[in-house]
């Protein structure tokens, strides 16, 4: 006869809720709520050591210290509760990591250029004013503001959708009856849609805006799914919010970035294709230029990659990093 399985000790059917003892580690919904708390104690503490020296900054310079007080948050929580190494979030320093942010960078540009270029041909815009800063502070030096803002809005908003929240939706919903590949399609999805509901709140969000972020989670965390590598994510959000709103003068998500711009423009034309006060982000074209720039990814990451594959490895769990 064989030997009967062990009974489980009583504590080992609740622990089990809140713990995986084969990966010896939280579950995911415990590891994101780890995430959020930690986050808040960074955000805190920045709030308390920088707010009664240099009073309360403009709301970009608020949100950009915020956005940074997420950087030591995910990665306490990656090496200590997910037990994951930081390079494993897509973000590794090689090579051709920086040859991909490149290319997501001028993607993001040139698609924000052809948007202005088609609105501009068939007088949509109006450009009043060239390089434009709403104070006396010289322009190259205003601009640099909103660019550095929109790297810490693409950093955060990249490692939290896609470095984070796809890998680990993915792995979470990875089960014997779903493949590896098809998990990480689900959590492609799922974290696409998620990307959409957050800026619903903007200014000027209607149902089609929501819809279209969507969209723009799955264009922008397509080279993700294939490379499983956030350099050209990183490049594209970074470039094409910073066109959108600091070279071309578009409304970026809902908001008029710093008031500093290349061109300063005047906009009308149909709010179907130009997005009106919300962006391009809200209009057909907007939405073209995503079809567009998924097709470009497509033949970038086979060309520079050499295969068009989904990268399984987002479903997996860490690759045997121990936190000791």
């Amino acid at each position: 006869m064989s030997e009967s399985t062990p009974a489980r000790p009583i504590w080992y059917f609740p622990a089990f809720v809140f713990w995986n003892f084969a990966e010896r580690r939280l579950r995911f919904v415990w590891r994101l709520l780890a995430l959020i708390g930690t986050t808040l104690v960074f955000s805190s503490l920045i709030g308390i050591i920088f707010f009664p020296f240099f009073g309360q900054p403009h709301q970009f310079v608020s949100q950009l210290l915020l956005n940074l007080a997420f950087l030591p948050a995910i990665w306490l929580v990656l090496r200590f509760i997910d037990r994951r190494r930081f390079s494993e979030t897509g973000i590794f320093f090689r090579k051709d990591w920086w040859l991909d942010l490149a290319f997501g960078g001028l993607l993001g540009a040139v698609l924000m250029a052809a948007i202005f270029g088609v609105e501009l041909g068939f007088g949509w815009i109006r450009i009043k004013d060239t390089f434009v800063s709403q104070d006396t502070t010289p322009f190259a030096i205003a601009i640099l503001l909103p660019l550095i803002f929109y790297a810490s809005v693409s950093l955060f908003e990249e490692l939290l959708f896609r470095g984070y929240l796809l890998l680990n939706l993915a792995e979470a919903i990875k089960m014997r009856v779903i493949s590896l590949r098809l998990a990480v399609v689900l959590a492609w999805v799922l974290t696409s849609l998620l990307f959409g509901a957050a800026h619903a709140g903007n200014p000027a969000a209607t149902t089609i805006s929501t819809l279209n972020i969507s969209m723009a989670g799955i264009f922008i965390g397509l080279a993700y799914v294939l490379t499983g590598s956030l350099a050209i994510p990183l490049g594209i959000h970074l470039s094409w919010n910073f066109f959108q709103g600091n070279v071309f003068g578009f409304p970026v998500s809902g908001t008029n970035s710093f008031g500093t711009t290349v061109f300063s423009i005047e906009q009308s034309g149909p709010l179907a294709w130009t997005g009106g006060a919300f962006g391009p982000e809200a209009g057909i074209l907007g939405l073209l230029a995503m079809i567009a720039g998924t097709l470009t990814i497509l033949w970038w990451v086979r060309w520079h990659h050499g295969t068009l594959a989904v990268h399984t490895g987002i479903a997996e769990p860490p690759r045997h990093f121990s936190a000791s």
